[in-house]
């Protein structure tokens, strides 16, 4: 399976107002992509477009919800209509409530399901009758580690990301027994520095924060750039997240052991945030939060990655380094899980 250099592709990018959808699109676009960034925050857009039109580059807009297949369907039509085709689909957003599976809503859990799950649904649907019609193409779609193992507080966001990964195990194996070259790749980050924990609903009292360590959502876009020219299966960003991977699958109790201590108060800063603060679950946050950016508010929490560099150049690196890796990232793990007081 061969895919287009960036370049020469039209690439539609979904949840692109901000975090790692916004780096990516600014990426694509100074690679020569032609870009067409969705998300429901027109002001976010907006000054997205004028960024990148600003440094030369060739990109619209699509206002859209990902939990409505009709606005799916528009950005992928709108893609056509204006460049003529579309070679890939990179799929970023996402939202989540951060409180005990008892103090969520229905209502509440359904909606991260229709955001994170059916919208990736949606988005595959409206992509793929194109990208069969080109006869190759990328699906990249943005999951989690929490798809592969699941956080305390989170449920409706890990649920989401497990389904995620059903779904396009199943779709995958599809193309490949009708051996169309259709690439389909699920990108699971670790814990990464946007504003998603400044978005989301809270419901601890306090302002939410991933399980440190953090990193940088660059990271995560040169995965995107990378699985968008190189067919590839899943490609797993961080080095703990990789760890992680690993101890699930030969311990899944001892995780849970770790997490009992400190999966719930890792994910509490010290700052008070009231429940009734604003979030992005069912509408998005308004233009005058500052929140249409790339970084979040825990740059003094972000590590290096190293197994990353090597994933992207060889496919047996990984057990290469897996040895110093593992006990690095375990440590930093360890060190950033039990002490939270350096977060804001």
């Amino acid at each position: 399976m061969q895919l287009k250099p960036i370049s020469q592709q039209v690439v539609a990018i979904v949840g692109a107002s901000s975090g790692i959808g916004r780096e990516a699109a600014l990426q694509f676009a100074q690679r020569g992509a032609k870009v067409v960034v969705a998300a429901r925050s027109q002001p976010g857009l907006d000054s997205l477009v004028e960024e990148i039109q600003r440094a030369g580059g060739d990109a619209i807009a699509v206002v859209a919800d990902v939990a409505d297949m009709q606005q799916m369907q528009a950005i992928a039509d709108k893609a056509v209509e204006r460049y003529g085709r579309l070679d890939t689909w990179v799929h970023a957003a996402a939202t989540g409530v951060l409180a005990r599976f008892e103090q969520i809503t229905p209502e509440e859990f359904q909606r991260v399901i229709d955001v994170n799950l059916m919208g990736q649904v949606y988005g595959a649907k409206a992509a793929l009758p194109y990208l069969r019609r080109e006869g190759r193409g990328a699906l990249i779609h943005i999951s989690s580690m929490e798809g592969r193992r699941s956080l305390p507080l989170q449920s409706p966001y890990c649920a989401s990301k497990h389904a995620l990964q059903g779904m396009l195990e199943s779709l995958r194996v599809e193309l490949q027994h009708e051996g169309i070259p259709i690439s389909v790749t699920s990108v699971l980050p670790s814990v990464i520095n946007t504003p998603y924990y400044n978005k989301v609903k809270t419901k601890l009292g306090v302002k939410p924060t991933g399980i440190p360590p953090y990193y940088d959502p660059r990271l995560v876009v040169d995965a995107i750039l990378y699985v968008a020219e190189h067919p590839t299966r899943d490609f797993i960003v961080g080095d703990v997240g990789r760890v992680l991977d690993v101890a699930q699958r030969i311990s899944p109790p001892l995780i849970d052991a770790v997490l009992t201590v400190v999966g719930i108060p890792g994910q509490h800063t010290t700052e008070p945030e009231s429940e009734a603060s604003p979030d992005n679950v069912f509408a998005p946050i308004a233009a005058d939060q500052g929140l249409d950016r790339v970084d979040g508010d825990f740059g003094n929490l972000v590590i290096p990655s190293v197994s990353d560099w090597f994933a992207m150049r060889s496919p047996f690196a990984w057990g290469a380094v897996a040895g110093t890796v593992a006990v690095g990232a375990l440590a930093l793990l360890a060190n950033g899980m039990f002490n939270n007081s350096q977060q804001p």
